[in-house]
C-alpha cells in the first residue's frame, strides 16, 4: 500500500459480482459527518483528549506554511473490530434518526427549505440530516451546537445530569427533539456548512450516502472521546493528516483523506466555515468497470483513488 487508503480484500470479488450483474446493490443509508475545527494556538478547546496534533508514526513532516495559527481537525480512529473501516481516521458522524423526519425540532439560522435546497433533498430529510450532523457530534464528541435562543450556543456539556442525556441519545432512548425540549436548546444550524456530499460504492455491503458538513467548536466547550466506536481521538491540522496517510502510517477512506485536502486551503476555521456555501454538493460515487479483462474502480473528481484490479485479484 503506497498510502493509507482504505481497501478491503473483499472488493475485487464484489465489484466482479456487480459488473457481471449477480450483485444488487444495497440502498444507502443517510447519514451525517461533521468536521469540527479550531484555531491551533488560540486556547480555544485546549486539554481535550490529544491535543498535540500527532497519531501514529513519527514525525509530522509539517510543511513551513503550516506554523502559526491554522485551523485543526477533530478526528477518531475508529477500532479495529469495527466492521466498517476499522482501524481508519474519520470524523465524529453516523446514521439519520428516522424520528427526526417528523417531530418538531426547535430550530434557529438558515430554514428548512433552505437547508432542502442546499442539500438537493425534500424539507423533512433536510431536517433529520442537520439533526444527525448536530446530534453526533454530541454523540461522538461531546459537543453541542445548539443554545438557550437563537444567537446563543451553550458552554461546558459536561456532567452526570448531561451524561445521561447523551448515552438515552446513543441508546436512542431519546429522541434529538426531545432532548432539545428538555433542555430548552434550540439547534443552531447557521454554526454548520454543508461541505460535500460522498455515497458509498454500489458493491459495499454497507451503505452510505453521507453528508459532510463543516463546524466550529463553540467557545467554552470541549472535545472529548465520547463514541465506543473509537479507540482515540486527535486534533490535527489538515496538512499534517495529510502527510500520516501520503507515508502511509494513517489510514483513511477516500472522502475522509480528500476533505482534509481540501480544508488545507484555508488559515482559519471560520474561513472554512464561510467558504461553505460555495461548496459543490453534487454527490460523489465510486464507479467499477471492466477494462480489457481489468478491473478499474475511480471516482470521479479525484484521480489518486483510481485503482487498477487485475482479473487474479491483486490490487494495483
Amino acid at each position: 500500500m503506497a498510502n493509507g487508503q482504505w481497501y478491503p480484500p473483499e472488493w475485487p470479488e464484489r465489484i466482479r459480482a456487480l459488473a457481471e450483474g449477480t450483485l444488487t446493490p444495497v440502498v444507502p443509508r443517510r447519514a451525517a459527518t461533521v468536521m469540527l475545527l479550531k484555531d491551533t494556538g488560540s486556547g480555544s478547546g485546549s486539554g481535550s483528549e490529544d491535543t498535540g496534533s500527532r497519531p501514529e508514526g513519527g514525525g509530522t513532516g509539517s510543511r513551513p506554511e503550516d506554523t502559526g495559527s491554522r485551523p485543526a481537525v477533530h478526528m477518531l480512529r475508529r477500532r479495529a473490530s469495527m466492521a466498517f473501516a476499522g482501524g481508519a481516521y474519520a470524523y465524529p458522524g453516523g446514521g439519520v434518526d428516522p424520528r427526526d423526519d417528523d417531530h418538531h425540532v426547535r430550530w434557529a439560522g438558515p430554514t428548512r427549505a433552505w437547508w432542502a435546497s442546499r442539500l438537493g433533498v425534500d424539507e423533512t430529510a433536510a431536517q433529520a440530516i442537520v439533526c444527525a450532523a448536530v446530534r453526533e457530534t454530541y454523540e461522538e464528541a461531546g459537543v453541542l451546537l445548539a443554545g438557550p435562543a437563537a444567537d446563543t450556543v451553550v458552554g461546558d456539556t459536561t456532567g452526570d445530569d448531561w451524561e445521561t442525556d447523551r448515552a438515552a441519545l446513543v441508546a436512542r432512548d431519546l429522541s434529538f427533539a426531545e432532548f432539545l425540549d428538555r433542555r430548552g436548546l434550540v439547534l443552531r444550524s447557521d454554526l454548520l456548512g454543508a461541505w460535500t456530499r460522498w455515497i458509498t460504492p454500489e458493491f459495499e455491503p454497507r451503505r452510505y450516502d453521507t453528508f459532510f458538513f463543516v463546524a466550529v467548536l463553540p467557545e467554552g466547550q470541549r472535545t472529548r472521546n465520547a463514541s465506543t466506536e473509537a479507540d482515540r481521538t486527535v486534533w490535527i491540522r489538515p496538512s499534517e493528516a495529510i502527510d500520516g496517510y501520503d507515508r502511509g502510517d494513517l489510514l483513511m477512506m477516500p472522502p475522509t483523506i480528500a476533505t482534509l485536502r481540501q480544508l488545507g486551503a484555508y488559515g482559519s476555521a471560520a474561513e472554512a466555515l464561510a467558504a461553505a456555501p460555495g461548496r459543490d454538493m453534487t454527490p460523489v460515487l465510486a464507479r467499477a468497470r471492466l477494462v480489457d479483462g481489468e478491473l478499474v474502480l475511480s471516482w470521479p473528481g479525484h484521480d489518486e483513488f483510481t485503482k487498477h484490479i487485475p482479473t487474479g485479484g491483486a490490487s494495483a
